[in-house]
């Protein structure tokens, strides 16, 4: 079962963006099983997955199952602007043995109930009967997911099991905490009020770069402050701010992101390393 403290991970890429950075993969997963964590989420938000075209999402969930070899557990979001991409994405994540489909609501047409419904149960049949989550995040698909489309799925995908939830502030993650679902933490800030309410883990966009961060936090909720980090990453377009990072705490990834995001300007580079050099973690081994 998923649980504890997963990675919102990042995507290699090279060529401007437009092609999978193949050989950083593994690399990188062995950064994220050094830092302490549970597992990851791979082609998420942070991880430009709706950027990609399908073959690429096909092939870079294939190198993350592949690369973690048991170590973490490896979910997948498939969730795509048509239920046909999405259906052939969560069956491929299934096939290959991922341990759990995440799929969000489809961005820019506003779908009702009916319609959310019926593409949320085709995601969830294409992967049965593998764990199947709901990606909350209403900033990013334009609308929440309604309760009542969760208690209608919950009749008929037995694989449903829980969501991610990255919605702020508290008032609007709370409704999300339903009874018999795993539910995973997106925003760093509401890690200690979710796990006092049972939450299952955190999916943390923190935890690509400084997973021991994160692991920290769930072993002791109240105490964590990850405030100053999360703040720090957030002056800059954080996809390529991660990447960044990551690099200089010894993973051989590169700067490109997918366009139309954009890597750092050299002053957003100076300003991130004279952070780094003041403040962060020493490299995972």
């Amino acid at each position: 079962m998923l649980r504890g403290a997963l990675a919102a991970a990042v995507t290699p890429l090279r060529d401007a963006g437009e092609a999978l950075d193949e050989d950083a993969v593994a690399p990188y997963v062995d950064f994220l099983a050094a830092g302490g964590l549970d597992g990851l989420l791979a082609l998420g938000t942070t991880g430009e997955g709706f950027l990609l075209p399908v073959e690429q999402r096909l092939r870079a969930t294939q190198l993350f199952v592949e690369a973690a070899k048991g170590r973490l557990l490896v979910a997948v979001h498939c969730g795509a602007q048509s239920t046909w991409e999405t259906v052939e994405l969560a069956a491929h994540a299934a096939d290959i043995g991922a341990d759990g489909v995440a799929v969000m609501a489809p961005p820019y047409f506003p779908l009702d109930e009916k319609e959310l419904l019926a593409h949320l149960a085709a995601a969830a049949r294409a992967c049965a009967p593998t764990r199947f989550y709901v990606y909350e995040f209403a900033v990013r698909s334009g609308y929440p997911v309604p309760v009542s489309v969760l208690e209608r799925l919950r009749e008929t995908a037995p694989n449903f099991r829980g969501l991610k939830v990255s919605d702020a502030p508290w008032e609007r993650f709370a409704p999300y905490l339903i009874e018999g679902l795993d539910v995973f933490v997106g925003p760093e800030a509401l890690i200690p009020q979710g796990f006092a309410r049972g939450a299952a883990g955190a999916v943390s966009a923190l935890a690509s770069v400084f997973p021991e961060l994160i692991v920290a936090a769930l072993r002791d909720p109240e105490a964590a402050d990850l405030g100053p980090a999360r703040a720090a990453m957030e002056r800059f377009p954080f996809q390529a701010a991660a990447k960044l990072v990551l690099a200089r705490r010894g993973v051989p990834i590169g700067p490109d992101v997918r366009r139309p995001l954009r890597t750092l300007t050299n002053e957003e580079r100076e300003e991130l390393e004279a952070w780094l050099e003041s403040s962060s973690p020493a490299p995972v081994q």
